[in-house]
């Protein structure tokens, strides 16, 4: 029995500090934090999307020229 108390004891002893650890500004650096995880594993996961893709494929696509071709530039 002493050991369930003793278990019990501690853990509202850690659920106490835990809930006088919270204020406004921790739950927004928390809020913060994860948000920033996640663009940073988003954009992770977009790159290996477009490496995938472009690496699939085997011809790449002539790219044509736009525009006026500037003939002053010419030697």
């Amino acid at each position: 029995m002493e050991h369930k108390d003793l278990l019990e004891d501690q853990l509202s002893h850690v659920v106490s500090r835990l809930q006088s650890f919270q204020s406004d500004w921790d739950i927004v650096s928390f809020a913060v934090f994860f948000i920033f995880i996640g663009m940073v594993l988003l954009l992770v996961i977009l790159v290996l999307i477009r490496c995938c893709c472009c690496c699939c494929d085997d011809e790449k696509p002539r790219r044509r020229k736009v525009g006026i071709e500037n003939m002053a530039l010419e030697p």
